[in-house]
């Protein structure tokens, strides 16, 4: 179905308003609903699902250090309207069609509220999968202010979800960012691009098989019907729940929080009169300084934080902010498609119109302070492939070191250890890799030879390493890993212990098993301590370092001279158990306002 582009207005995300306002936490409560939405004028309109029933969902509005609880509650009916892969993992027959957990993408929680994969709820909570804790996730919102974004990431069917409309922003502000004085309130807009097919009367498409076959069905089998397929990818481009919508725009600077919310699609973007993007933020928030870019590339799931100047434009003038991605990415033709300048080739439209007042924002030369984490400091590096293969439908899937979501998790980082990522791509393209918990730093791409690894194992590299651009020089949650490459992440495991993922974010690779776990353990204590007690034998050992006095049960404390990282949060017993003491309703004690 052909539409017609930039008839319809921008839509601007409303912020959502906490039901509840305790001096410990803000609590909220983000319902997911089936509705009908209107994606353009000229299309009748489609049911999907949405938080709160829109597509995008509210916007979430937080200070850091303010601790917000929020309640998802599944409000969706029992049957999918999407096609579902019975033969993915966590989609069985028994398996319910409607599971949704919801993951706060960039957040830095607990994993009881990091949105586990099988932690999954079905509505009113009459089912729950098996590392369900609570339908109540306590984010502390501490790190610096940056554009998180929150989606359902339920085993198996996290493409489907997503795709039916489960996603939303979350911003986090703090002083540092309100004193650059950058452009605010009506001049601030969130653009949440995500691509999207429709059949002739309207109702969403998303394709029930796969033709990329390249093995054969394993004996007594037959080829599933529904199938996943290796990515999805569609002509038409919305923002904000709009195809190619247009919004008009003042001869001065704005800021555009952009976040690809597109299962599969890449987008390589630049302005269509030649005008460079200024990106002022990435993932983790704020880079050091302005980044002035001809042209963004943004994978799935990332977010770029920009400013566009439009001063000296005159009234009625037109720009239009293009892609020129090939898909998929970033194949040439005939394996991948480049967009048509008439469909995706194009995502908005902006229209100049008279100023209305002064633009008194700044666009400042320093913008943060990023301090760098240091090679040197790293107690360890670990290798990371990323590797194709062929399931047992002749299917094409890709695995993390050629083992799958469910297999024995190898990764077990110390708390506050910091360590550097080697993600060996041997796979031919390029996958965006997230990592639960932290934030990172990229440190390089080396080229090496892809055929010779993985004929022998051998790791030889084939030039230099390859800086970062200047636009992915600040904290990442998610890193492009191009084929032929290994990127060298840094980052350092903090402030909690736990069970996290590490996935690609193109949802169907995902699903298909490109999942694994990774555990964030507790530092032992490796010092050995001498007991001078001369009586009988004491109950515990003594860990006293001078003459002790005990008579038979050993009371001295304990003297630990080993060079422990100490963290500044508090134990999961402590977190579990202390209570805030003016408060009796909080049950938060990571940060307490009233301390």
């Amino acid at each position: 179905m052909k539409l017609t582009p930039f008839i319809d207005p921008l839509p601007i995300p409303q912020y959502l308003t906490p039901l509840e306002r305790h001096k410990c936490f803000t609590y909220y409560e983000i319902g997911m609903k089936e509705f009908f939405h209107e994606f353009h004028s000229e299309l009748a309109p489609t049911k999907i699902w949405g938080y709160e029933g829109q597509f995008p969902g509210p916007l979430v509005n937080v200070n850091s250090g303010e601790c917000a609880h929020v309640k998802w509650k599944n409000e969706l009916p029992e049957q999918h309207f999407l096609p579902i892969d019975r033969t993915l993992h966590g989609s069985s027959e028994h398996m319910p069609d409607v599971r949704t957990v919801v993951h706060l993408h960039g957040a830095e929680v607990e994993p009881e509220s990091d949105g586990h994969p099988e932690a999954w709820f079905t509505n009113n909570y009459h089912t729950v999968g098996a590392v369900f804790d609570s339908p109540v996730y306590k984010y502390n919102n501490n790190q610096r202010a940056a554009t998180l974004w929150y989606h359902d990431h339920a085993v198996g069917i996290t493409r489907l979800n997503v795709y039916a409309g489960l996603v939303g922003m979350y911003i986090i502000r703090d002083e540092e960012e309100r004193k650059l004085n950058l452009p605010s309130g009506a001049y601030e807009i969130p653009l949440i691009i995500a691509d999207r097919g429709f059949n002739e009367d309207g109702s969403l498409f998303y394709s029930d098989t796969t033709n990329v076959r390249p093995g054969p069905v394993q004996p007594g089998l037959t080829f599933p019907h529904p199938s996943v397929t290796p990515g999805e990818a569609f002509e038409n481009i919305t923002v904000n729940g709009k195809v190619w919508p247009f919004l008009e725009v003042e001869p001065r600077k704005y800021r555009f929080r952009i976040l690809n919310a597109s299962n599969e699609r890449f987008y390589k973007m630049n302005l269509s009169n030649g005008q460079k993007i200024i990106q002022i933020g990435s993932d983790g928030g704020l880079l050091e300084t302005p980044a002035y870019m001809d042209e963004l590339t943004i994978a799935p799931a990332e977010r770029m934080d920009v400013i566009i100047d439009f001063s000296k434009l005159a009234p009625d003038d037109t720009i239009v902010l293009e892609n020129t991605a090939a898909t998929p990415f970033d194949f040439a033709p005939p394996v991948g498609a480049l967009p048509d300048p008439e469909t995706d080739g194009q995502i908005m439209q902006f229209r100049v119109v008279e100023l209305t007042a002064p633009d008194t924002s700044n666009l400042p030369a320093i913008l943060s302070h990023i301090p760098k984490l240091r090679e040197c400091d790293a107690a360890q590096t670990r290798d990371i492939t990323l590797d194709a293969d062929i399931d047992e439908y002749g299917r094409l899937k890709f695995l993390f070191n050629n083992k799958g979501f469910m297999e024995r998790i190898d990764f077990k980082p110390q708390l506050n250890d910091t360590e550097i990522w080697r993600i060996i791509n041997t796979a031919g393209a390029t996958h965006p890799i997230h990592i639960h918990l932290i934030q990172f730093q990229i440190l390089d791409r080396i080229p090496f030879d892809a055929q010779g690894f993985t004929a022998n194992g051998l790791l030889n590299f084939t030039g230099p390493p390859v800086k970062p651009p200047v636009n992915e020089r600040g904290w990442k949650d998610v890193v492009q890993s191009p084929p032929g490459f290994v990127t060298r992440v840094i980052m350092r495991f903090a402030p909690f212990t736990g069970r996290y993922m590490l996935h690609c974010h193109i949802l169907e690779h995902e699903d298909h098993d490109m999942m694994r776990q990774f555990e964030v353990v507790e530092r032992k204590c490796g010092c050995k301590t001498n007991c001078t007690c001369k009586e009988h034998k004491p109950k515990r050992k003594c860990e006293c370092k001078k003459n002790c006095t005990c008579q038979g049960k050993c009371t001295c404390k304990k003297s630990c001279t080993c060079k422990k990282k100490k963290s500044n949060h508090p134990s999961k017993k402590e977190r579990h158990h202390k209570k805030c003491p003016t408060c009796p309703p909080c049950s938060e004690t990571y940060r307490c306002e009233c301390e």
